[in-house]
């Protein structure tokens, strides 16, 4: 008997199974795309007025960069059970926990405003962010099933997705007063009413929708794919005639996977890959220059006294920037390698800080250009950053590193949104934008010193 005759086999159900893995994707995209529009506009809605809230509250700007620093850095502490929770149980779990525990914080923020209670605001913030981890992590399960040529593709085609409710979710302020009205709570409040609705909505298409699990099932492969390999090589190594000398290799035992989704094996995991570095890397600048900014941009403009509706429209094609060139980001990814969109998102982020420093207060166009630089540049450092980050991890590595990812996305940008309401109260919304800038330089010298070899020639 041949080796190629005894091997097909199991190679050709090999074959079958990566075939196979076309539906079970194209699914899990289709869900995964619903829940990034109901949970976008969810999240839109509310980060939309949340520093306004705060000002109201506090009475003065120093401070109205806190709720949206709260809500950056309860997204970066929900990421650790999250994580852990989606390591042991699959996608699914993780994500319904991070949508749930942001919807207890949308009513939170009400009650907050209703009585006027900045602590309270403060609390409901930080639950609130639970809704950007589940955001975030979404486009992880995107690439969960994704075939290496096309995973910038498909976690784009998620991140895309996001377009459609994150820019619906900050026009809704103008509707959310008459709601807000009827309900007799604050104006202001008004959008929260519509997060509470979408998030809940998001919940149920992952409850009834997210089946099988991708994380579950792309461990699943792995373990196929191995069995498939260990019985080649077991078969490669029989000898052709056995002899009494020569007995035939026993069968190895079937490895136990090993789930590891903490946050401290997941930063050990990314500092043993430097191209998982550079993605963390990536990913925590892009974010804490995108948000130190834009946190203040309402206050920026509110204080130039433009009216809700142009905060409203600005913030929402900011978003615009951030989600609907994604797609292009990802198949830049996969035609010319992460680095370079890497190095194209830090760019652009750097031109839309200038640009930004040079806006007066109120409404104008130099500002709105600015806004959808920065929002276009994050998109660049997203889908660059996410890539690199999960391209050398295997699906056991994965939960960690990516729950650790977001992680420090929180507290980069956390500080960065703590530190920007007193930078913008004590010297202007320009020293703001130049020294988020800076940040973006951080990204271009990491890629500099930290660029991955390529596979077969090209740049990772």
């Amino acid at each position: 008997m041949s080796v190629g005759s005894a091997t097909s086999g199991p190679i050709e159900s090999a074959h079958v199974t990566s075939e196979s893995r076309d539906p079970a994707q194209r699914r899990t995209l289709g869900t995964l795309a619903t829940t990034q529009v109901l949970g976008g506009m969810g999240l839109a809605a509310g980060i939309a007025v949340g520093s306004l809230i705060a000002e109201d509250i506090t009475g003065g700007p120093t401070y109205a960069g806190l709720g949206g620093t709260f809500q950056v850095l309860g997204s970066a502490l929900i990421a650790i059970p999250v994580a852990r929770l989606m390591a042991d149980r699959g996608r699914r779990p993780g994500l319904v926990l991070g949508y749930a525990l942001a919807l207890a914080g949308a009513v939170l923020i009400i009650l907050s405003a209703v009585i006027t209670n900045f602590a309270l605001l403060l609390l409901g913030s930080v639950l609130f962010g639970g809704a950007t981890t589940s955001n975030s992590q979404t486009r992880f399960a995107a690439a969960d099933l994704a075939a290496p040529e096309h995973r910038g593709r498909d976690l784009s085609i998620v991140v895309w997705a996001t377009t459609i409710g994150s820019v619906l979710g900050p026009n809704l302020i103008g509707p959310g007063a008459p709601v807000a009205r009827a309900l007799g709570i604050p104006e202001l409040t008004g959008p929260f009413v519509f997060s509470l609705v979408a998030l809940g909505l998001a919940i149920t298409v992952l409850v009834v929708r997210l089946r099988p699990d991708p994380l579950i099932l792309s461990r699943e492969r792995e373990r196929e794919v191995a069995a498939v390999s260990e019985h080649v090589e077991s078969y490669q190594a029989t000898p052709s005639k056995a002899t009494p000398d020569q007995p035939a290799p026993s069968k190895p035992a079937p490895r136990k996977p090993t789930q590891r989704g903490g946050i401290r094996q997941g930063l050990a995991d990314i500092r043993s890959h430097p191209g998982a570095l550079l993605g963390l890397i990536t990913l925590a600048l892009g974010h804490a220059t995108m948000v130190s900014l834009m946190v203040m941009t309402p206050l920026h403009m509110r204080h130039g006294h433009a009216a809700l509706t142009l905060i409203g429209l600005v913030i929402s094609i900011h978003i615009l920037g951030m989600f609907a060139l994604s797609p292009v980001a990802g198949m830049a990814v996969d035609r010319f390698g992460a680095v370079t969109v890497a190095r194209a998102g830090a760019t652009i982020l750097i031109a839309a800080a200038l640009l930004g420093a040079l806006a007066s207060e109120g409404f104008s166009i130099s500002l709105t250009v600015a806004l959808f630089l920065l929002g276009l540049g994050w998109s660049c450092t997203l889908v660059s950053g996410s890539v690199l980050l999960t391209e050398p991890l295997t699906p056991a590595q994965r939960p960690g590193a990516q729950g650790s990812s977001d992680l420090f996305m929180g507290l980069a940008a956390g500080g960065g949104g703590a530190l920007a309401g007193v930078i913008v109260a004590q010297a202007s919304y320009a020293v703001l934008a130049l020294g988020v800038g800076l940040l973006a330089v951080g990204i271009l010298v990491s890629t500099v010193l930290l660029s991955p070899a390529a596979p077969h020639g090209r740049e990772a």
